[in-house]
């Protein structure tokens, strides 16, 4: 103002001002200083407005703008994040892809000896399991973002999952000379939990500190208790994490390295699913890590039931699991069994038939819903197995057709659903339809051969 006045020009102020009710209102004043005149003090001529609804418009109006720009960069963060993770996808299941292909091209030439065509299968094999794997984790993480994942409790024995894992990741860690030590106190303490999912959960901390731990390094494995809770660490001296990367670990989707010369593969849900895991079963998941280079550790607590000393002779799986691990050292015989494949597919024909007929069973194949109708009064199987996803009608139909025969034309026979749907939702709809059991592709020998020499005794 002062500086108007000697400048003899126009002042413009806005102050924020408190009335006598306390309420707050923004003023905004105008005029000119006019001097002494004739002996007269200093004057003020203007005007006084009250600008409170203007100016809260104008703040509405400026985090509007503030919001629309944060919207607009985490649509542009997301898009990226989705970019990056399909190029991942599709570098993941290319690459597996790209060695079953040529080895099974390989394998149809003339040239290669025993231990070639051994070395074939095997890299068809491995690579089969990992594509296997990569559909598991995509499967687990819509089934948890959708709310549909179940969780089979039962009481579990942690050492067994414990070593169970550690065996499973034993041959990896070899190959690097990666030292995998354990510390287990409490062994014969018990959860209250899935003992499928909690050796998920295992394999995925334990493979991840082995693949991130450089040849001749560490890992160790160390189970106590700790104020209540089952407390599991798992600590590797590896390559470590990044501070700016810690509070991101367990998000979908995310790697440290996602760039096209990363060093380690994978899609960056595995601590993802990990987490969701845990705290279905009421625990909690930690990592800590001093930076890169040097190593990292996961902290896992879990609520424990109690002791299972007295109790762990019995099995924790059910019978139909004790029979598939038994079945891994003799599968059941199938003679005189006759059974009724039906998938659109082939090979999965051709292969089903082969794997049966080696255990003595008579095989009938079909390719449609309509043709196995038909086969069915004919041969009247002992047993079906059926693909779901078919051309024309699926194998719901075909069960609920296959339903409304009489039984003497076959209408009652056990079927197994075997399919590529794997949901939660899938295997109710399969066992709606009128399926006995609901088996996802791709299915070991050994678990199908129990199946159903279960089923038909």
């Amino acid at each position: 103002v002062q500086s108007c006045a000697e400048l003899g020009s126009d002042f413009e102020v806005e102050c924020r001002t408190i009335w006598k009710d306390n309420s707050v209102h923004w003023i905004l004043m105008r005029g000119r200083l006019r001097q002494k005149i004739a002996g007269l003090n200093n004057s003020v001529v203007g005007v006084t407005l009250d600008i409170t609804e203007a100016k809260h418009l104008d703040m509405r109006r400026a985090a509007l703008l503030e919001s629309e720009r944060a919207a607009r960069q985490d649509a542009e963060r997301a898009g990226h994040l989705k970019d990056e993770f399909l190029a991942t996808l599709s570098h993941e299941l290319r690459t597996p892809l790209n060695a079953i292909v040529g080895w099974a091209q390989l394998l149809r030439m003339d040239g290669l000896d025993d231990q070639q065509k051994a070395e074939g299968l095997d890299v068809i094999d491995r690579n089969a399991r990992a594509q296997a794997k990569i559909i598991e984790d995509l499967l687990d993480m819509s089934r948890i973002i959708s709310g549909k994942i179940r969780l089979d409790m039962q009481r579990v024995a942690i050492s067994e999952i414990i070593r169970s894992a550690i065996d499973t990741v034993t041959p990896a860690a070899s190959v690097k000379n990666v030292e995998v030590q354990t510390h287990l106190e409490h062994s014969e303490l018990a959860l209250q939990g899935d003992p499928d999912r909690l050796q998920q959960v295992m394999w995925n901390l334990l493979s991840n500190a082995v693949k991130f731990t450089p040849a001749n390094g560490k890992v160790t494995v160390q189970a106590k208790m700790v104020e209540g809770a089952l407390q599991i660490r798992i600590r590797d001296n590896g390559v470590g994490i990044a501070p700016d990367f810690l509070n991101k670990i367990f998000d979908r989707f995310r790697q440290a390295d996602a760039s096209t010369t990363r060093r380690h593969g994978g899609l960056g849900l595995g601590l993802a699913i990990v987490k969701q895991l845990i705290e279905l079963h009421g625990g909690t998941i930690e990592v800590f890590s001093d930076g890169l280079g040097n190593g990292s550790e996961f902290v896992v607590s879990l609520p424990v039931s109690h002791s299972v000393s007295d109790s762990c002779d019995e099995p924790i799986d059910d019978a139909l699991a004790v029979e598939a691990r038994s079945a891994m050292h003799d599968l059941p015989a199938l003679s005189g069994v006759k059974v009724l494949v039906v998938d659109d597919e082939p090979d999965v024909r051709t292969l089903l038939k082969r794997m049966l007929e080696e255990r003595g069973a008579a095989v009938h194949l079909a390719s449609s819903v309509t043709e196995a109708i038909r086969l069915v009064p004919l041969c009247l199987p002992d047993l079906i197995i059926s693909d779901i996803g078919m051309p024309d009608e699926d194998g719901y139909s075909f069960l609920r057709r296959l339903r409304s025969l009489p039984q003497s034309a076959g209408g009652a026979t056990p079927a197994i659903a075997l399919t590529a749907y794997a949901r939660a939702e899938d295997r109710r709809l399969a066992m709606e339809a009128g399926f006995q059991h609901h088996l996802t592709k791709p299915v070991a020998p050994t678990e199908l051969l129990s199946l159903m020499s279960s089923m038909l005794r």
